[in-house]
C-alpha cells in the first residue's frame, strides 16, 4: 500500500532535509509547497487586532508518496533535520494513498 508523508516544516529547514531524503536508498521524490501559518498556541496570548492579522510565519509543506515500508525511515529522517525543540517547528502525519498514477506514462504505482 502507498502512503502520503507530510510535513510543515520551516523553510530553512529544507535544503538539508532534501539532501538527507536524497541518502534513503530508492527515495521516490517529494513536491514543496510554500505558504504561511501560525501556530495554535499563539493563539492563546492576548493579542491586538494587528498583531492578529500579522502574525502569519513562512512554512513549508512537503509531501512525499511512497511504499508502506518506507514510511518510517522517511518519518524519522524528516523528524531528525526538521526539529529544532522550539514552537513553529511544524507538524508530519501520513495518510493513505487509494490511487496514484504517473502522468508521464501512465504507469500505476500502488500496488493490490
Amino acid at each position: 500500500m502507498m502512503k502520503e508523508i507530510r510535513a510543515i516544516i520551516r523553510p530553512n529547514r529544507l535544503g538539508q532535509l532534501r539532501a538527507a531524503l536524497r541518502e534513503i536508498p530508492d527515495f521516490p521524490g517529494m513536491t514543496v509547497f510554500r505558504g504561511e501559518g501560525f501556530s495554535a498556541p499563539g493563539a492563546l496570548e492576548k493579542r491586538t487586532v494587528r498583531e492578529e492579522l500579522t502574525d502569519f510565519t513562512d512554512k513549508v509543506l512537503i509531501s512525499v508518496i511512497a511504499q508502506e515500508a518506507m514510511v518510517q525511515a522517511i518519518a524519522e529522517t524528516i523528524l531528525r533535520e526538521c526539529r529544532t525543540g522550539h514552537l513553529g517547528d511544524g507538524v508530519l502525519w501520513v495518510v493513505p494513498v487509494e490511487a496514484a498514477q504517473c502522468l508521464r506514462d501512465g504507469a500505476w504505482l500502488t500496488r493490490e
